[in-house]
């Protein structure tokens, strides 16, 4: 069995599932996940997860995400981006300094509509089936954080910009606001996942690598998919217990932890709360220990 993630670099075309599922095909793994969906129109950073990685999917997907987005703007599209119609047109006359300044009150935590054209759900049915059939219907914003935003090329109507955001945050909406902003309208036309958390689509590869016989090599090992995370290590009768699902007294501060057995062995995800104990969030199968698994690196 394999267990382990890949980065991937999602071409622009297809969903996130098929390529998940191409790649699934190509490394030949039996189970398989991935950390973050990417839209048909964005190309980027996917992060696969195979085996017993798909158990730590939970806090990769906490992490923040990292975009190089394209707006155009004067148009306003149906979905808030290419693939839609153009339902309205508006004059672009947007100033340096006046850019600056829109961008400067996006950065921060602000609150945020969720789109009709996401997957969302309201009674069980994503909000883009409804959206299809002509459908509408009332959202709660969302607060989401804005790290970092700058631009990084203007060639109007165009606006290439950088984006750092926390999870939930949807850079078509983001586009859409900006141009209110302007005063005029705006949608995206290219988006590109760059980063999310501390891996960079710089060390992705792309499916057609995973042709090569040398696929394999390309491989992250459940330890460096959370190595970013604090260790607790547990001796072997705190690990019993650990894994018969029961907290252990600790003196760690509050917060996610990768856990390790006594003989250097991930076992899972805990998580140390204020009363002074760690509690099993995601265990490995007892025979699934990473550092058993030569195949991935």
């Amino acid at each position: 069995m394999i267990d382990g993630a890949l980065l991937l670099d999602k071409p622009v075309g297809i969903t996130s599932n098929r390529a998940l599922q191409e790649a699934k095909k190509l490394v030949g793994a039996k189970k398989a996940g991935h950390a973050g969906t990417l839209d048909p129109l964005a190309s980027g950073l996917l992060i696969v997860l195979f085996g017993e990685a798909t158990k730590f999917a939970g806090p990769l997907l906490e992490d923040d995400k990292e975009y190089l987005a394209t707006l155009k703007l004067g148009e306003k599209t149906t979905t808030g981006d290419a693939e839609g119609e153009v339902i309205e047109r508006k004059p672009v006359e947007v100033s340096e300094p006046g850019l600056g300044l829109v961008l400067r009150n996006f950065r921060g935590e602000i609150e945020q509509v969720p789109p009709m054209h996401s997957a969302l759900k309201r009674d069980g049915v994503p909000l883009y089936e409804l959206a299809r059939k002509g459908k509408t219907v009332a959202r709660e914003p969302r607060r989401v954080r804005i790290t970092e935003l700058e631009s990084l090329e203007v060639n109007m109507p165009y606006l290439k910009l950088r984006v750092r955001c926390s999870k939930g945050t949807y850079v078509r909406t983001l586009a859409e606001d900006i141009g209110e902003a302007l005063g005029t309208c705006a949608h995206l036309t290219a988006l590109r996942r760059t980063a999310s958390g501390r891996w960079r689509v710089e060390d992705a590869v792309s499916l057609d690598c995973l042709s090569s016989p040398d696929r394999m090599k390309h491989l992250l090992t459940l330890q460096r998919l959370l190595a970013d995370l604090p260790r607790a290590e547990l001796d072997a009768g705190e690990q019993a217990r650990f894994r018969n699902g029961q907290a252990l007294k600790t003196t760690l501060g509050e917060g996610l932890y990768a856990v390790f057995g006594g003989s250097g062995q991930l076992i899972g995800l805990g998580e140390a709360g204020a009363a002074g104990e760690l509690r099993p969030l995601r265990l490995l199968s007892a025979s699934q220990a990473a550092d058993k698994h030569p195949k991935t690196l």
